[in-house]
């Protein structure tokens, strides 16, 4: 009797992580559009200097989806963008933690390892000091951030195609990304197409200003707009740019709901949030509401 309660509890303790796996999508069926045959691997790993998880040399774009239960489920989803310069993804703390809390208050939330930059040995150490050269920097990134929007536009279509697989509604998912997943969200609620329109997008201390002079579409989804003011890379302005230069077109819209005073006389299409400390990474720890 004892042998047996053993291997029962043996039983469980491995098929316990087999019962919280995620199923993995790939983003595309067969050849990656727009991209040549890559022959270096994905990796992960834990980093030091950013002290969290990260993923590198994404080439080949995957959906991690994380259900929440049947009784919390509300029809709700988002794909989550995670930040990490367009030169890794910090996978746990702008990805795979969100979802799982997104998940906890019924939102079926989808984690994007989009296209990022090729990288070495260690991906963060790189990113600081290409950082420090914000030209070569740019001149690296911004060949593959094209790629990277159109991950976030593909995902986006590719969930509301399937809602239904998931007990969706297809005019209930949205985007949420940080930092330069920031910029792969703001991507898409700037240059969806009708069949991927977001049914809203959280920008999250975005790198976004390269879309501050973009046409609002006319049917534009509710945005949120959230920085901190002591952010170390500098991209509060970012934020502030993006909502304070759309916004005048975007409050015309009927589904705006906002507004919020930020910086300027101008009202945000959105809501748009300043922290007075926070930095780059604040992430859960600070409630907002989806769904």
């Amino acid at each position: 009797m004892k042998t047996i309660l053993i291997r029962t509890l043996c039983l469980l303790v491995f098929l316990a992580p087999l019962g919280a796996a995620q199923d993995v999508i790939p983003l595309y069926p067969g050849t990656v559009p727009g991209s040549t045959q890559e022959n270096y691997p994905e990796k992960e790993y834990f980093s030091k200097s950013w002290n969290t998880e990260v993923v590198a040399n994404v080439t080949k774009p995957t959906l991690t989806v994380f259900k929440p239960s049947p009784e919390l489920r509300n029809g709700t989803a988002v794909v989550v963008c995670p930040g990490g310069g367009f030169m890794a993804l910090s996978i746990n703390s702008e990805g795979n933690d969100v979802a799982k809390y997104l998940a906890a208050k019924g939102v079926t939330a989808f984690v994007l390892k989009y296209r990022i930059a090729h990288t070495g040995e260690d991906t963060t150490q790189e990113f600081t000091e290409l950082f420090a050269d914000r030209q070569k920097f740019r001149e690296v990134v911004d060949k593959v951030i094209p790629l990277s929007i159109a991950d976030g536009l593909a995902a986006v279509t590719y969930v509301r195609a399937h809602a239904s697989d998931w007990a969706v509604s297809p005019d209930r998912v949205g985007v949420i990304g940080f930092s330069a997943g920031g910029t792969v969200a703001a991507g898409v609620a700037f240059h969806y197409a009708p069949s991927g329109r977001p049914a809203f997008a959280a920008l999250i201390y975005a790198a976004g200003s390269r879309f501050k002079d973009s046409p609002v579409p006319a049917d534009a989804p509710p945005m949120f707009v959230a920085a901190a003011t002591d952010d170390n890379l500098g991209l509060a302005p970012d934020s502030v740019a993006l909502s304070t230069s759309s916004g005048p077109a975007l409050t015309n819209q009927p589904n705006c709901t906002c507004t919020r005073r930020v910086a300027t006389d101008s009202e945000c299409e959105s809501k748009t949030s300043l922290r007075t400390i926070g930095s780059t990474g604040l992430t859960i720890g600070w409630s907002y509401k989806v769904g």
